[in-house]
């Protein structure tokens, strides 16, 4: 997402404050490599009006991925992801990790063997990047 780039696309929940949500939309982006190490971000009011939330929850989610170290502002220069290689791992890990308790929450009812559910899910992933890498080529 470069300053003054199209629309970010983020839908929001209501059980989570915007905030967060607006950390966690970042830090995937990063996981994702759509934003790159180094890279500006747009300013605080431009988020703000990319997602339609207000200034202040943009100040308060810029300001939280400060004290996370996902993001740089050094003085009046604009805001930058983070170029620390251990903080980028650390985002990927959490959101790995975010997306593997809630599966294994909502699989333990199931009770489902370890080594069948390992083999649910090794297919599971390798066609769905297949898909992915099919629809790259199209």
């Amino acid at each position: 997402m470069q300053a003054g780039e199209g629309s970010a696309e983020l839908k929001f929940n209501s059980r989570d404050p915007v905030y967060l949500q607006v950390v966690r939309y970042f830090k995937e982006e990063i996981a994702t490599g759509r934003l790159e190490k180094g890279q500006i971000i747009p300013s605080r009011r431009e988020i703000a009006g990319k997602l339609k939330i207000n200034p202040n929850t943009a100040q308060k989610a810029y300001k939280e991925m400060e004290e996370q170290a996902l993001i740089v502002t050094e003085g009046n220069s604009p805001s930058r992801i983070t170029t620390d290689e251990h903080v980028l791992s650390l985002i990927r890990n959490e959101l790995i990790t975010d997306a593997v308790d809630a599966f294994v929450l909502s699989i333990a009812k199931i009770q489902v063997p370890v080594e069948e559910l390992l083999a649910i899910v090794k297919n599971k992933v390798e066609s769905t990047y297949n898909q992915g890498a099919k629809e790259e080529q199209a």
